[in-house]
C-alpha cells in the first residue's frame, strides 16, 4: 500500500503534470524530426489530452481544503478519475472530429504521457509511518 502525506501527494500530482507536459513537447519535437509538422501537431494534441486529464484530476483532488478525512479524500479521488476520463474522451472526440491528425504520433504521445504517470507512482516512496514495516514487538525497522 502506498500512503503519502498531503503536501507530498500534491507535489507528486503536479510533478506528474509537468513531466507529462515535458514528454509531450519532446514527443512533438521527435515527431517533427522523424515525420512532418502534422505529426508534431498530432503528438502535441495526444500528449496534451493526457496532460489536460491529469490537470483536471489534480485540481479536483487537491483544490479543496487540507485536512479532509479519508472518506472525503477517497471521494475526491473517484471524482477526479471520473472527470479525468471524461476530459480525455471529450478531447479525443473533438480532436478527431476537427483536426486531421497522424494517428500513430497522437497515440504514441498519449501513451508516453501515461507512462510518466505510472513511473512517477512506482518511483514515489511511501512517507507515512503507518505503512512502514513493523516487527512483532512493535518496533519499527
Amino acid at each position: 500500500m502506498l500512503a503519502t502525506e498531503l503536501p507530498q501527494a500534491r507535489r507528486l500530482a503536479f510533478g506528474v503534470v509537468l513531466g507529462q507536459a515535458g514528454v509531450t513537447v519532446a514527443a512533438a519535437l521527435c515527431a517533427w524530426g522523424i515525420a512532418d509538422p502534422r505529426a508534431a501537431l498530432s503528438a502535441l494534441l495526444g500528449g496534451g489530452i493526457a496532460t489536460a486529464g491529469s490537470v483536471a484530476m489534480a485540481r479536483l483532488m487537491f483544490g479543496g481544503g487540507a485536512g479532509a478525512g479519508a472518506r472525503r479524500a477517497l471521494g475526491a479521488f473517484y471524482r477526479g478519475e471520473a472527470v479525468k476520463l471524461a476530459v480525455v474522451i471529450v478531447l479525443f472526440v473533438l480532436v478527431l472530429k476537427w483536426v486531421r491528425v497522424a494517428p500513430l504520433a497522437m497515440l504514441a504521445a498519449f501513451a508516453a504521457t501515461l507512462l510518466v504517470y505510472w513511473i512517477a507512482l512506482l518511483a514515489a516512496p511511501p512517507t507515512s509511518r503507518r505503512c512502514a514495516p513493523r516487527r512483532l514487538g512493535g518496533r519499527v525497522d
